[in-house]
């Protein structure tokens, strides 16, 4: 439970008597300062990165409270020091020591007032919390680390050591070609040994999830579920000259017409992940500013193979070619998405354009189905996401037409939805059926792909279809452990026909991503990675 009354904790009733005054930012800001409201689509998750691989979280936890070893640029994909200043990698590529930023602070606030400045121990927890369940703080505080168990960290990093305070090295029992893309990710991003200390002795470990601690630009105020979370700028930020912002106010808002008509009113200065109706519309007001940029990004439907009839690879290819594809994405993503065929963005190197779709043919997916057993009428349930992500800006769109088109080869979908927070939640535990989601790519890199979301390890992380393939996991783990581009390049693209003709989903699109700021808002930049991060964000 919260430390805290004034935090609602994830999945509690708020505390908040006033709710629908509570998204205005003059209420809490005193004169003169500067705030950002910012219009998200979703509660997060929680606030522990480590936890969670949804957008909506890293966005609300990751980017305005931590930072990692090393940071991807804002808006672009290279990688810059952060609490790493410089590091070594060993002639064999099996060995990483980093050498740490020194007089970075950890946020002081007031449920943690820490009593050291960021250091090797603080690295050495985080990255032992991701890697060994048998770790102290893990017995405290039992959690799941999706990323880091999909990409293989728990068994290929045989050790990370403190040399000295200002030193971390980590040693590898394989070469893992994108490590230090890994590490630019939020799940790796560092939290406060000391913090974790405190909480563990007085038996509140959870509180990590819900009263983080970081080094980063904005300190943690309060979160009122599906309502607001505050943010105040952190003092003592290390690199302070990127923050221009006093207050930074999340005002969860899940109607994007919503969004767009509080951004148009002012009472938000930024919103993303509009329709194409309401992108249309600010274009032809002219008065805030229409951002837009192709999206590293894939939505698609998923198949539970651990789930009968989808067992069957008969039934999800008779799934696959009812969906009548092109007149769903005109109709969902309209002038801003195209027809996906593999499972990344054509912009991700080793994408495999020899592969084709299933052509829609509603008479040989009933055919299909006949084969396979699957009477008339059957019923499956086809889940729904709540939210507007950039992969998917209407799932409750997408949703009724793939019911309308199955039900063209007598299969009757049952639309079934939840909160944001327990959809993702349920997909990880394996108990959707089939299932609307989507990806945007985290660090450019295939492995992102195919590895975290496809592999047999993922299946208890991304990996929702629950499918596992021998022949394809071969091939990308093979590829994780050389550093020679064109052999990577080659096995990802054999994995892509294994995927394209096991069909564990049917690819729908890639979207462009759209983000909303009134004109005072200067220095905002879309991630390539669909983030939304305020460090060098300016409202004048």
């Amino acid at each position: 439970m919260p430390r805290s009354p004034r935090l609602t904790a994830c999945g509690g009733s708020s505390d908040n008597k006033n709710g629908a005054n509570s998204t205005a930012p003059a209420a809490n800001a005193s004169s003169g300062n500067k705030t950002l409201v910012y219009c998200s689509e979703g509660s997060p998750s929680g606030f522990d990165p480590a936890q969670w691989t949804d957008g909506t979280s890293f966005d609300a936890s990751a980017y305005p409270i931590y930072n990692g070893l090393v940071e991807f640029t804002r808006g672009g994909t290279e990688i810059y020091p952060a609490l790493a200043e410089k590091w070594d990698i060993s002639e064999d590529g099996k060995s990483y020591t980093f050498h740490l930023r020194q007089g970075v602070k950890f946020q002081s606030t007031d449920y943690f007032k820490p009593t050291r400045e960021f250091n090797a121990d603080d690295v050495v927890f985080t990255f032992k919390r991701l890697i060994d369940p048998a770790f102290s703080f893990n017995k405290a505080y039992p959690a799941e680390f999706p990323y880091s168990v999909d990409m293989g960290l728990p068994e290929n990093i045989a050790n990370v050591e403190k040399v000295d305070d200002h030193t971390v090295k980590f040693t590898l029992k394989n070469v893992d070609a994108p490590f230090l893309q890994n590490l630019a990710m939020p799940f790796a991003y560092i939290g406060s040994a000391e913090y974790a200390a405190k909480l563990e002795k007085e038996g509140k470990a959870a509180d990590y999830n819900t009263n983080p601690i970081g080094t980063g630009p904005f300190k943690f105020v309060s979160y009122n579920k599906d309502n607001q979370i505050r943010y105040t700028r952190n003092p003592d930020y290390w690199n302070a000259k990127d923050i221009h912002i006093d207050n930074l106010i999340f005002a969860i808002t899940k109607d994007s017409a919503v969004r767009a008509q509080k951004v148009a009113a002012g009472e938000c200065q930024v919103s993303a992940y509009p329709k194409t109706a309401e992108v249309d519309a600010a274009k032809k007001a002219g008065k805030l500013n229409v951002m837009e940029k192709p999206g590293f990004n894939l939505g698609y439907v998923g198949y539970n193979v651990s789930k009968k009839p989808l067992d069957d690879l008969r039934v999800r290819q008779a799934l696959d070619m009812a969906i009548n594809r092109e007149a769903i994405v005109k109709a969902v993503y309209q002038s801003a998405g195209t027809p996906a065929t593999n499972p990344m963005p054509p912009s991700q190197w080793s994408y495999n354009d020899s592969l084709k779709n299933a052509p829609y043919n509603v008479e040989q997916a009933k055919k299909l189905l006949a084969e396979a057993g699957v009477k008339e009428g059957t019923e499956i349930d086809l889940w729904a996401m709540p939210v507007q992500r950039p992969y998917n800006p209407n799932a409750k769109l997408m949703s009724e037409m793939i019911q309308a088109d199955w039900a063209k080869v007598g299969i009757k979908a049952k639309i079934v939805s939840y909160e944001w927070g327990e959809y993702v939640k349920r997909l990880k535990n394996g108990e959707g059926t089939v299932y609307l989601t989507g990806w945007t790519g985290d660090n450019g890199d295939p492995d992102n792909w195919l590895g975290t979301l496809l592999s047999c390890k993922a299946m208890s992380g991304n990996n929702y279809a629950q499918w596992c393939n021998k022949a394809f996991d071969q091939l990308v783990n093979d590829a994780r452990v050389t550093t020679d581009k064109a052999k990577r390049e080659e096995k990802y693209r054999q994995a892509q026909v294994i995927f394209k003709q096991e069909l564990p989903w049917t690819t729908m699109a890639h979207s462009v991503v759209t983000v909303f700021t009134t004109p005072n808002v200067k220095g905002f930049e879309i991630s390539p990675f669909g983030n939304v991060r305020f460090d060098g964000v300016s409202v004048e």
